[in-house]
């Protein structure tokens, strides 16, 4: 695996180490082409803003520095500066704004929230089993992959459903359809792999198996360590094996404009 495009950097409030250290490892493991993509600076309607994204007020340092390290490092490592960034229905044309007037290059489609986060957001991680839920987080899913502005699905199985399993299924495959008809990838998630996390899913694995949908990996790293990772890359081979999944190896990039 010479490829990754999912980085974090400590802007984002929950991961560690300075961008140099990521890269520096990345080279060291025989990364040839690397992305950035922390979390998207956002500030709600109410003002609120996150605290688990890059602040608005550091969003342009983000760009530069990433512009100045791929600068000094471009003989060694291809690296591209974007966003991980969700898809909410009512706010999604004035984030690809911000996202490019900062100055990002690509997104990648994190749906950590079903609407904004605040004050009422429901976030996908927590266990749920309402239906209305599942539905809505699979209606943003089709709705991001259709708008063509991301280059993948990052953790598409990150939604913690705990009801009957073959609705989740039925939901899930309208994912894994629209995956395969836009040709926009789901993504193998590492960190879920290292954290031991409920993702990934293997009965959202199966279903793609079985659509056929494109698959690719990402190391979703949070440390430097995590920008390169060969245990995890094991587990996910294994799982490529196990369901017949159509691992296309590295994503071809949606450039924002």
């Amino acid at each position: 695996m010479d490829y990754n495009f999912h980085t974090h950097t400590y802007r984002c409030g929950h991961a560690i180490g300075r961008e140099e250290e990521y890269i520096k490892r990345a080279i060291a493991c025989g990364i040839k082409h690397m992305g950035f993509s922390d979390h998207m600076p956002y500030i709600c309607s109410d003002g609120f803003e996150s605290a688990y994204r890059v602040p608005v007020r550091n969003a342009k340092e983000y760009i530069s520095t990433l512009s100045f390290l791929r600068e000094k490092y471009k003989d060694k490592i291809d690296i591209k500066i974007g966003f991980e960034m969700e898809y909410y229905p009512a706010n999604y044309s004035d984030m690809l704004k911000n996202a490019i007037e900062y100055g990002a290059e690509y997104l990648i489609l994190g749906q950590h929230f079903l609407a904004e986060e605040h004050p009422d957001g429901i976030y996908t991680y927590a266990e749920t089993d309402s239906l209305d839920r599942l539905k809505e987080y699979v209606s943003c899913l089709i709705a991001g992959i259709k708008s063509g502005s991301f280059t993948y699905v990052a953790h598409p199985d990150i939604f913690n459903f705990t009801g009957d399993m073959t609705v989740y299924r039925d939901e899930m495959r309208k994912v894994c359809v629209a995956s395969r008809t836009y040709n926009i990838p789901l993504e193998i998630n590492f960190l879920g792999i290292r954290d031991k996390r409920l993702y990934p899913n293997e009965a959202f694995w199966e279903v793609a198996g079985e659509e056929k949908s494109p698959v690719t990996f990402g190391f979703d790293a949070h440390d430097p360590l995590s920008a390169f990772d060969g245990v995890s890359l094991v587990t996910a081979e294994k799982m490529v094996e196990k369901y017949a999944l159509n691992y296309i190896g590295e994503p071809e990039l949606i450039f924002i404009k």
